[in-house]
C-alpha cells in the first residue's frame, strides 16, 4: 500500500507504547494487525477485532498504531508498502507482543475461514467470515501463508503486451506454461533483469536457494500477508529481509521509479522473498485470503 499525503507531527516511542490500542481480551490466540491508509476505517477495523495500523502521513488518531513514530522508515511507504509497518514493528513494538499467533491483513484483503467465501454483501457478513482464531489443526505449523497464486495462466494478449520481445525470442514460453516462472513474471511486470540484480545483493547462503525458488516455481504465496506463531522466527525474517532491501536501495534508488511496477519494487521484491524464506526456515501451511474493500460498506 502506498501513501502520499502531508506529514503530521511525530510522537515519541514512549507515547506510542502508552497509547497503543488495547487488544480485545477474546483474541487470546491471535493478534491481527489490519493495515490502512485511511483514518475513516478505524471503527470498522475495530469492529473486526483487529488492531488498527495507520500507514504513511495521514492524520491518524492515537487509537491507531502508526509507522511514523519511534524508529521508522515511514517516508518510504510509497516504495515499501506494508513493509514500513513491519520495520516499525520490528524496531519498536515486537517486545510488547506475546509469543503467540501474530497476523497481518489489509483494509481490502482479509484472512477467511472458508475458501468458498464469496459475494459478501455487507459488513456484518464479512465480519462473520473472517478468521478470528487459529483452528487447532494449524498448531503444528509455525507460519500460515496465503494460498498460492499461479502466475503462468495470464492471457496470451497480456504476455505479448508486457513481454513481447522476450516471448518472441523464446517461443517455448508460449507453448510451455511451466517455463513462465516467478522470475519471468517479475521481469514482465517490474523490469527485465531487476530481480537478478536484487538477488546478487543477497547473502551468499540465500542467493543460490532464492534463485532456484524463482526459477523453478510458477506460483507463490502473495500479498505480503502471513500469520506467524513465533516472535523468534518473525525477528529472524526481519533480520534477513530488511538488510537486503536496504542494499537494493543502492541499486534501484527512489528518484527514477515512475511506473507502479517500479515504484513499489521493494514491496514486490519482499513479496517474492517472503514465501521463499518462510518455506525454507519454518513449517508452513496456507489459508485463503478474501478481497473486500471495507470502504465500500456504510
Amino acid at each position: 500500500m502506498k501513501g502520499s499525503v502531508h506529514r503530521t507531527g511525530l510522537i515519541s516511542l514512549g507515547s506510542a507504547v502508552r497509547i497503543r490500542p488495547s487488544l480485545p481480551n477474546y483474541m487470546n490466540k491471535i493478534s491481527m494487525f489490519c493495515l490502512s491508509l485511511d483514518p475513516s476505517h478505524l471503527d470498522k477495523i475495530k469492529k473486526l477485532n483487529c488492531i488498527p495500523v495507520g500507514l504513511g502521513n495521514n492524520l491518524f488518531s492515537n487509537q491507531w498504531l502508526k509507522d511514523i513514530s519511534g524508529k521508522n522508515i515511514s517516508k518510504k511507504n510509497s516504495y515499501y508498502g506494508e513493509y514500513t509497518f513491519h520495520y516499525w514493528l520490528w524496531k519498536n513494538y515486537l517486545q510488547n507482543l506475546n509469543d503467540e499467533w501474530i497476523g497481518f491483513c489489509q483494509y481490502r484483503k482479509f484472512w477467511v475461514k472458508d475458501r468458498e467465501t464469496k459475494n459478501i454483501k455487507n459488513f456484518e457478513s464479512l465480519n462473520q467470515k473472517l478468521l478470528k482464531s487459529i483452528p487447532e489443526k494449524y498448531e503444528k505449523y509455525d507460519v500460515i501463508l496465503g494460498e498460492p497464486i499461479f502466475i503462468n495462466n495470464f492471457s496470451f494478449s497480456k504476455f505479448i503486451k508486457h513481454n513481447f520481445f522476450n516471448m518472441i525470442s523464446s517461443p517455448s514460453l508460449l507453448l510451455n506454461k511451466n517455463k513462465r516462472n516467478i522470475k519471468f513474471h517479475f521481469d514482465m511486470w517490474h523490469g527485465k533483469g531487476n530481480l537478478d540484480k536484487a538477488i546478487n545483493l543477497l547473502d551468499t547462503k540465500e542467493k543460490i536457494d532464492f534463485t532456484n525458488f524463482v526459477e523453478r516455481n510458477i506460483s507463490f504465496n502473495p500479498h505480503n500477508m502471513f500469520i506467524c506463531k513465533s516472535k523468534k522466527i518473525l525477528t529472524q525474517y526481519y533480520e534477513s529481509v530488511f538488510p537486503w532491501l536496504e542494499r537494493c536501495e543502492k541499486e534501484f534508488g527512489f528518484k527514477d521509479l515512475e511506473t507502479y511496477g517500479m515504484k513499489r519494487i521493494y514491496g514486490f521484491l519482499a513479496e517474492r522473498y517472503m514465501p521463499y524464506w518462510f518455506n525454507k526456515y519454518a513449517k508452513t501451511s496456507t489459508m485463503p485470503i478474501y478481497f473486500q474493500d471495507i470502504s465500500h460498506f456504510d
